[in-house]
């Protein structure tokens, strides 16, 4: 048996964020265009030259982006959305990120969630236009990489079937067309790497793990064909992750000369489908045995034991060893973190340390018999550490868990008694106007923050700081005649990382970034114990801010799911139950802001719908408990006090269902870029609480028109009734500049009364 060690892809965000510096110095206008790409190129090869310095045997290369691969694929095709005035050619820089980011006279592209990740991409556009190859970005990495190091790297590229299932913009009349434009495309690609000595090319086929039915498995088989048939010489590892590949015994069949299956997240389903039908003898299989998507140390020994039980059930010529997924979902490396608790750092592996397992393994493998030492052992008593840490062994939360029931995720009434309820107590007008929390974080908001960590300032300075931009913010939103007001969240960094140092059983890192869309990272705070509520979180500046006006403040949390989504989760224990402990101390938090005074309440769900299982028949489980856990946060409140949510960019033509399953008394939903597809959704599967619908893209710098607005509210109450319509940006608006937030939230007051007024007429003629 040959043994080689491989990775999917490898985070392209650099040790420090230099990725992300560089992308916004060149919007700044900081950096020349050769800087910039200077600068990038630096990256690309610091990042290969680390792969092969940490023992690698096949690089992989064409997992590096401007801003996201989806992206990147699409602009490859020439698939530039006509409002952007592309004329044809390669695809500049102003275009590229025109698509991504919008600009001032066009909208951005749609962006959601890739499969069941925190990772957002650009959702690619057709719209009938003749596509053409405009540049083979793969091959141009290849050949980068031939030139620096002298090595015959692994390019990638996004698989046809998965581009092709994720674009918009085709129906039944056209996807042939668009397919048949699109394999050629595709097959110039593949030609033009093995014309260049590509020995393997990594095709990602992620949309293969997802319940495929008779058509779609045709289309696979013809689609590979095709590509096989035009390109004989490519050799193509048809890669999957993020679960088992769906119809095993068909496609394994397809012509390519490898597969790599995730043995992590589809273990189960994969390890079945080689037990029954066994593996092509003539294919290489590349297993994903260390978990490419969470932090946590192997268990070398069992992974081991798992590599050997796959040679058992499979007649492959030779095995690939490598990470479940793309290392883009992990941070970068442990070395850089100089705080945190010992015991847990021993037991943490980010991206450099899962390489250091891939080798460790591929190694101990390719030693005749097994005789070569290792280091298992280190792997076993640092996650029997972990385990038996005193952040895990708090009796009374696990034994508050167990004793949870039903009557805990049930309010007191049902919703259409709580609306009349809630009409009354609060008055507020026909389409009441807010935001989802957050306000522009300004530079000087980040430098007394930054100041206040590091102790230059007192906690009292601090503190008077903080009041000083929540009245200031509170006074702007009355002149602009919003009516359910925020406090602005100024004291916060991440909003999860915000709520998890008030809480015990969370970590957090110094430079364990990620990242979530487009520059955008985050650092996700690692749950490693028992999650307890100790003292109030958000009470003392959100009781301040209610302080200040007449108008209704809305007190601002984070909920349980997504706390659970977007942090790095111990693995010891069900995430159904961590989700439950979160719950439990957010519930106590709610309480107190209701006892404060507080009659509205956000708590907010953006990844809800990321956690699901990629195949809809596994949804049931899932949802049972993670719904159940945002009502064990809520329920407890009295019928007047108003219960708010909101979502972030996801497909939700499926998921309306659930979503009123969360009984919150109103919802707001991020759909500005998708808003027309939510429209029809709505017209099938109506609504029946309060719902936000956003009426503009906060991601984008441009200021959105009255016009633009009123005719998404228009379009709205064609399928919502005007007393369960609220007005609201699509999602909050720390990353915006203050100038541009405060014209678009006018320009939204004002499409408002344009609309109550219209209202007004249409019911007194």
């Amino acid at each position: 048996m040959t043994y080689t060690s491989t990775l999917i892809g490898y985070p392209y965000i650099g040790d420090d964020r230099e990725w992300k510096k560089a992308l916004e110095a060149f919007w700044r206008q900081e950096l020349t265009e050769e800087d910039f790409q200077a600068t990038l190129k630096s990256i690309r090869l610091s990042r290969i030259e680390k792969q092969l310095q940490l023992g690698i045997d096949v690089v992989t290369v064409g997992d590096f982006t401007l801003y996201d691969r989806m992206l990147d694929t699409a602009l490859m095709f020439g698939l530039v959305p006509k409002r952007f005035n592309w004329q044809g050619g390669r695809v500049d820089l102003h275009t590229y990120y025109s698509v991504a980011r919008g600009n001032h006279s066009a909208v951005a592209s749609e962006m959601t969630k890739w499969f069941n990740t925190n990772y957002h991409y650009i959702v690619p556009e057709y719209e009938g236009q003749p596509l053409q190859l405009t540049e083979n970005k793969v091959l141009a990495d290849f050949l980068e990489a031939k030139e620096a190091f002298g090595i015959m790297a692994k390019p990638t590229l996004i698989g046809p079937y998965t581009f092709y299932k994720l674009t918009k913009g085709y129906n039944k009349l056209t996807q042939v067309e668009y397919l048949l434009a699109l394999i050629p495309l595709y097959a110039q690609i593949i030609q033009e790497l093995v014309d260049a000595g590509a020995e393997w090319i990594q095709i990602e086929e992620p949309s293969l793990v997802t319940t495929l039915d008779s058509a779609e498995l045709k289309l696979v088989q013809e689609i590979y064909a095709q590509l096989m048939m035009t390109v004989p010489a490519a050799k193509l590892m048809l890669q999957t992750y993020f679960e088992a590949l769906c119809s095993y015994e068909t496609l394994i069949t397809l012509p390519v000369q490898g597969f790599g299956l995730d043995f992590v997240h589809g273990y189960k389903g994969n390890m079945e489908s080689l037990r029954q039908y066994g593996f092509p003898p003539d294919k290489v299989l590349a297993i994903g045995v260390v978990n490419g998507r969470d932090i946590w140390r192997s268990n070398l020994a069992e992974a081991n034991a798992m590599i050997q039980a796959i040679e058992k059930l499979s007649d492959a010529k030779e095995l690939w060893i490598q990470p479940s997924s793309n290392l883009q979902h992990v941070p970068i490396s442990t070395s850089f973190e100089k705080k945190l608790d010992p015991v847990l750092k021993q037991a943490l592996a980010f991206a450099d340390e899962k390489i250091e397992e891939i080798t460790e393994l591929t190694k101990y493998r390719k030693s005749q018999n097994g005789t070569r030492r290792h280091n298992f052992s280190e792997s076993m008593k640092a996650i029997e550490a972990l385990k038996n840490h005193p952040i895990r062994q708090n009796k009374m939360i696990q034994q508050a868990v167990q004793s949870v029931s039903t009557k805990d995720f049930e309010r007191h009434s049902d919703f259409s008694q709580r609306q009349k309820l809630q009409q009354q107590a609060l008055a507020l007008p026909l389409f009441p106007t807010t935001t989802i929390g957050s306000f522009p974080q300004s530079d000087e908001v980040k430098r007394n923050r930054n100041a206040w960590r590091k102790k230059q300032i007192s906690n009292t300075d601090y503190e008077a700081f903080i009041e000083l931009e929540t009245k200031r913010w509170i006074h702007l939103q009355e002149d602009m005649d919003i009516d359910v007001l925020v406090h602005g969240e100024f004291e916060r960094t991440d909003m999860v990382e915000y709520f998890g140092e008030k809480l015990t059983g969370f970590a957090f890192t110094e430079k364990a970034w990620v990242v979530s869309y487009g520059s955008r990272c985050v650092k996700p705070p690692i749950i490693y114990g028992d999650v307890e509520w100790t003292s109030s979180i958000t009470v003392k500046e959100s009781a301040y801010a209610q302080s200040l006006t007449k108008r209704f403040v809305k007190g601002m949390l984070i909920g349980p799911v997504t706390i659970l989504n977007w942090s790095f989760v111990r693995d010891d224990i069900s995430r159904k139950d961590v989700a439950y402990q979160i719950a439990l101390a957010l519930c106590k938090e709610v309480k107190a802001l209701e006892t404060a005074g507080i009659s509205i309440i956000q708590v907010d769900e953006p990844a809800l719908r990321e956690g699901l299982p990629l195949r809809k028949e596994n949804w049931g489980a899932y949802l049972d408990w993670a719904i159940n856990a945002f009502k064990l946060a809520t329920s407890s409140v009295k019928d007047t006090t108003q219960i708010h949510t909101h979502m972030c960019y996801c497909e939700f033509n499926d998921f309306i269902e659930p979503i009123s399953a969360l009984d919150a008394d109103v919802i707001s939903i991020e759909t500005s870029r998708s808003h027309g597809e939510l429209i029809s959704s709505l017209q099938v599967h109506p609504y029946t609480k309060g719902i936000g619908l956003g009426v503009y893209d906060i991601h984008s710098p441009r200021v959105p028109s009255e016009g633009e607005m009123l005719a998404i509210m228009r379009d709205s109450l064609q399928v919502l009734d005007k007393h369960q319509f609220w007005i609201n940006p699509d999602c909050g608006l720390k990353t915006r500049k203050e100038p541009e937030t405060i014209a678009a939230l006018a320009n939204m007051v004002a499409a408002t009364k344009l609309l109550r007024q219209e209202v007004k007429e249409s019911i007194s003629r």
